[in-house]
């Protein structure tokens, strides 16, 4: 397992992290079989990995909890948690609530759902228009000075926002999406590095696209983000993916690896990338994921990778 070392919150992390918005069970299909979320994390964990990544609003609880029974026994100090806040379930989908009141209910909500004491780091999931930065950093701030959370964070921020927030207290990281086939806020990650806010990137396998499962156009049930968050599995842009899976495909093969490795170690190897949130839900995929840490793709390889992204234009 390769690690990377955090500036503003000086710890280090795996550059590889578990995901666990699919273990939700109401985004990307159902999850009928919670022991083998349980397992992907524990075998990910044996692995090396260090990073457990999660939110409240994943099946309304669901992963968190998912997650705080998967680490019964394993020592506190063996693993990182990062949870979110402010993106609250409502009958309309999600609302956005990142009010002084709301953050100080959903930590405690979170700190029973994981079995812990404290979070080491804990996002602004979204921004949140009708509260201040002011407000939300506050709370932040508070829950900082009583030890809940370690580290503060924001998801989906803009480079203004986190400006903002920084006039009322420290940002140490920020989580942004990004893989092969969403690079727009490569400059925000840059941006970010410079300023001692390392990124937890997510998205790293685009939503599934970049493992080489998708190569028929495919229909997903209401409701699954792959259908509407997600601009991989429309036209233009599928079937040029489909043109970069084809690159991809000979790259995996002179390694004889999963094409998904390819994938993970292009995300991992750029050094803005402090880490890559990867979605798991059996050990399979979990050893298949930490396995492309034991490998690099070469200089050539990578930008291979990169002019065929640039003449493509994905991303």
């Amino acid at each position: 397992m390769r690690y990377s070392h955090l500036k503003n919150a000086n710890v280090d992390v795996s550059q590889l992290a578990v995901g666990t918005w699919a273990m939700g069970g109401d985004s990307f299909g159902d999850n009928d079989d919670i022991a083998s979320s349980m397992r992907a994390i524990r075998t990910m964990l044996e692995w090396g990995v260090n990073l457990i990544d999660t939110a409240p609003c994943y099946g309304n609880g669901t992963a968190e909890k998912i997650v705080g029974r998967s680490l019964v026994g394993v020592e506190r100090d063996k693993y990182l948690l990062s949870t979110k806040v402010g993106l609250v379930t409502s009958p309309s989908g999600y609302d956005r609530d990142s009010s002084f009141k709301n953050i100080i209910r959903e930590v405690e909500s979170s700190l029973r759902n994981l079995r812990t004491d404290y979070l080491d780091f804990y996002f602004v999931h979204w921004p949140d228009p009708k509260t201040s930065f002011a407000e939300t950093m506050s709370a932040l701030r508070l829950l900082k000075e009583q030890g809940k959370i370690r580290h503060v964070g924001v998801s989906n921020f803009t480079k203004e926002m986190i400006e903002e927030c920084e006039r009322y207290a420290a940002v140490d990281v920020q989580q942004p999406p990004y893989s092969m086939v969403n690079r727009e806020y490569e400059p925000l990650i840059k941006w970010g590095i410079e300023r001692g806010i390392d990124s937890f990137t997510y998205g790293s396998l685009g939503a599934g696209i970049l493992s080489g499962k998708y190569r028929v156009l495919p229909t997903f049930s209401p409701g699954d983000v792959r259908e509407t968050f997600y601009d991989y599995f429309k036209e233009p842009k599928f079937s040029k993916v489909q043109q970069l899976l084809k690159v991809m495909d000979g790259i995996a093969a002179s390694h004889n690896t999963p094409l998904s490795e390819v994938a993970i170690n292009w995300s991992t190897q750029k050094s803005y990338v402090a880490t890559a949130l990867v979605g798991v839900r059996s050990s399979r995929h979990a050893e298949e994921n930490c396995a492309a840490l034991e490998w690099e793709l070469s200089s050539d390889e990578m930008a291979k990778l990169d002019n065929t992204l640039d003449a493509l234009e994905i991303g």
